[in-house]
C-alpha cells in the first residue's frame, strides 16, 4: 500500500511538472516573471541557514531536502522569520549537494503551495530560485538556473494588458532583456507589480 502511493505520488510529481525544458532531473515549462509570481503562493528572500538531505517522513523511499531560510523580505503569502520547506530530489546528483542549497547563500525563493505530501519547490523549479550576488558597483543582483534567459519574454504586453507601471530602468530592462544577473530591485518591483502587492513591504511573518 504504502509502496503504491509512492510510486502514485512520483507520477504525480512528474505530470505536475510535465513541461518542456530539462532541468536537472525534471521537466519545467519556460516561464516568465510574470507567470513564476502568478504560480507562487510564497515569495521570499533571505539567507539559507541549513540544507539538510532526509527521507520523507511518510515515504522513506523518497528522497528529499529541507531548507530553512532566514527571511528579510516576504513579497507574497506568509512567511515567518525562519521559514522551512520541503522539496522533492528529482537527481540522485542533487543527494550530494543537497539540490544546490546552500548554508549562508542569499536567495529569492518564488515557492509554490505546500501539498498534500507535505512538499513544496520553486516555481519553474530553477526558473524560480534565484542567486543573489553584488555587482562590481556594489548593487545586488539575481540570476536564476537559467541565467534569466526568458525571464521578460513577453513581459511588456502582460505589463501593459495589467496596468502595471514601472521605473523607466525596470522598463528598460524588460524592453532590452539580456541573459545574466539582473537589478534585485528591479526584480522585486516586477514582482510587486504582478503579486498585487506594488508600494508594500512586508516584514516577516506578516501576510500580504
Amino acid at each position: 500500500m504504502l509502496r503504491s502511493r509512492f510510486a502514485g505520488l512520483v507520477l504525480v510529481f512528474s505530470f505536475l511538472t510535465g513541461y518542456a525544458v530539462a532541468q536537472r532531473g525534471a521537466l519545467v515549462k519556460p516561464a516568465n516573471i510574470a507567470q513564476l509570481t502568478q504560480l507562487s503562493a510564497t515569495i521570499i528572500r533571505g539567507n539559507i541557514v541549513s540544507a539538510r538531505v532526509e527521507p520523507h517522513p511518510q515515504f522513506p523511499h523518497l528522497t528529499t531536502v529541507v531548507v530553512t531560510v532566514h527571511v528579510e523580505e516576504t513579497l507574497k503569502g506568509t512567511a515567518s522569520e525562519q521559514f522551512s520547506f520541503r522539496q522533492f530530489i528529482w537527481d540522485i546528483r542533487d543527494k550530494y549537494d543537497a539540490a544546490g542549497y546552500r548554508k549562508g547563500q542569499q536567495v529569492l525563493l518564488l515557492l509554490g503551495a505546500v501539498s498534500e505530501y507535505g512538499l513544496s519547490s520553486p516555481a519553474g523549479m530553477e526558473q524560480g530560485r534565484f542567486r543573489l550576488s553584488r555587482d562590481a558597483q556594489g548593487n545586488m543582483t539575481a540570476a536564476n538556473g537559467l541565467s534569466n534567459i526568458g525571464l521578460f519574454s513577453g513581459l511588456a504586453s502582460q505589463a501593459k494588458q495589467a496596468g502595471a507601471k514601472f521605473s523607466s530602468a525596470t522598463a528598460t530592462t524588460i524592453a532590452q532583456p539580456k541573459p545574466g544577473p539582473v537589478s534585485l530591485t528591479q526584480l522585486e518591483e516586477i514582482i510587486r507589480q504582478f503579486s498585487g502587492s506594488a508600494g508594500n513591504r512586508t516584514q516577516p511573518g506578516s501576510a500580504k
